[in-house]
């Protein structure tokens, strides 16, 4: 299991990366990490929604609702041309942190 401090620069990056074929909601999203993950990552709904908050005051996603089965409606989220560019941004900025990271990093 990864810790959650290692990850936390990169949630948005990864629910970003989860709405690039489409729009989702939460709970889809969470089980598409955590099995993307081979179960490695399991994001709490906490910082799931939380991220959904921050980037949609950011502008890099948009909620809207939609009815489901039996009349519930649930929230779904699709990403905005904002949030791609700011997708590519932070893909770029990790592989920079890769190559910087990797520099420190020593078989024993």
């Amino acid at each position: 299991m990864i810790s959650s401090d290692v990850i936390r620069g990169y949630i948005d990056t990864i629910i970003l990366y989860m709405l690039l074929d489409g729009e989702s909601y939460g709970y889809e999203i969470s089980k598409s990490i955590r099995r993307l993950s081979e179960e490695k990552y399991v994001m709490k709904e906490t910082t799931l929604y939380s991220a959904f908050t921050r980037l949609e005051k950011n502008g890099f996603i948009e909620s809207f609702y939609k009815e489901e089965t039996f009349g519930k409606r649930r929230t779904y989220y699709r990403m905005t041309a904002a949030g791609l560019a700011y997708y590519r941004e932070k893909c770029n900025e990790w592989q920079v942190t890769q190559e910087v990271v990797n520099k420190f990093i020593k078989e024993l």
